[in-house]
């Protein structure tokens, strides 16, 4: 196979509304959003209740001037590479079980479908195109998913950490990156390792809501004053780091953070040892966020215009119903093309099949 041409630049605009998608009240049809995403059309900047001051509900689609990057190419050599790991892992039938004398774990076809062509590749960009470690880790991610009960962590199990509104997943950047929001002062809960679970669970719903073309997120976060001399203790930051750079690699395109008090300095200076290089320069800090995110889809809290008000019985059902459409959408065209391993996420998303092949990225997107 030569390199893979390189993807035209993929505008997030919606297209006219169509018929039965958007309710009268404004509102989104969820069970409607299977539709391709070429024929899907929802109005600019739609909640999925139809909410708009204050806004309530998730926003549906990226603003009409978000732009997704354009994907490099691959080489000839990283195809190459692309095509050993394929081969590597079409291979396996079982992951092992971390515990020592335990039986290996079937591969399931929920494995299958994660093992996409972009989750090949970022796991390659991640080790430096080396084929070997690439493999190792991939096989290690899938022992972990398995392990660490992603599946088992339902809403109703997650909702109380999520009651106050400590995450809130809503909008997109300039490049539809779903943007994820880190509110630390409305923690809730005492800390545990739940705390974690909850942050996985909302990396996984930010996940589901990629637009086609989009492989990574954007973090908010806002450390209010009135978080005073609180701050995660070492151990849950050098996890959350760890979770992320072993499991989620390539996912973060952007870390956006504002009213950085002194004690929280203090805490990013003993955790930089632990951030991996490139992690490190996706930070900004007290930088202003419109020039990042689309005002109409930015919280007025963080510079934007968006008049938020979180209500959980509002907010939590709607995230989580339009999260599994999604899944379920990418599961009926992932068995619809033949349950293939290193399938396009493009397609996957609701891209057009015929450029699906065209949207792998090489080393990377433009940011």
């Amino acid at each position: 196979m030569g390199a893979i041409p390189e993807a035209s630049p993929t505008s997030a605009a919606p297209i006219p509304p169509t018929d039965g998608v958007v309710k009268e009240n404004g509102s989104v049809n969820i069970n409607d959003l299977h539709t391709s995403a070429a024929k899907l059309s929802i109005a600019d900047n739609a909640t999925v209740d139809g909410s708009t001051d204050p806004v309530k509900t998730p926003f549906i689609n990226p603003s009409s001037i978000s732009q997704i990057p354009t994907a490099a190419a691959l080489t000839a050599d990283q195809t190459a590479k692309y095509e050993k790991v394929l081969t590597t892992v079409s291979s396996w039938t079982t992951k092992p079980a971390s515990t020592p004398n335990s039986p290996a774990i079937p591969i399931t076809d929920s494995d299958r479908m994660w093992l996409t062509r972009e989750c090949l590749l970022r796991f390659l960009r991640a080790t430096r195109w080396s084929v070997d470690d690439a493999s190792k880790r991939l096989l290690a991610t899938l022992t972990w998913r398995h392990e660490y009960g992603l599946e088992s962590h339902t809403p109703e199990y997650i909702s109380p950490e999520n009651a106050t509104g400590k995450q809130v997943l809503l909008g997109y950047d300039i490049s539809g990156r779903p943007c994820l929001y880190l509110n630390p002062a409305r923690q809730n809960t005492e800390r545990s390792n739940k705390q974690v679970e909850h942050l996985v669970f909302m990396l996984e719903r930010t996940i589901d809501l990629m637009p086609p073309g989009q492989e990574m997120l954007a973090l908010l976060i806002n450390f209010d004053k009135k978080m005073g001399g609180d701050r995660p203790p070492l151990w849950q930051g050098k996890m959350v780091l760890n979770i992320l750079q072993s499991h989620y690699p390539e996912r973060l395109g952007r870390a956006l953070v504002i009213n950085i008090p002194w004690v929280v300095w203090t805490f990013f200076k003993l955790i930089n040892p632990f951030i991996d290089p490139m992690t490190r320069e996706k930070l900004k800090f007290d930088q202003d966020l419109r020039q990042f995110v689309p005002p109409a889809q930015l919280l007025k809290t963080h510079g934007g215009d968006v008049n938020f008000t979180y209500e959980h019985e509002a907010y939590w059902p709607a995230l989580n119903e339009l999260a599994a459409k999604k899944r379920a959408a990418m599961v009926e065209r992932w068995v619809s093309g033949g349950k293939k391993i290193g399938e396009s996420e493009f397609y996957l998303r609701g891209g057009e099949d015929g450029a699906a092949a065209s949207v792998a990225n090489g080393d990377g997107q433009v940011s």
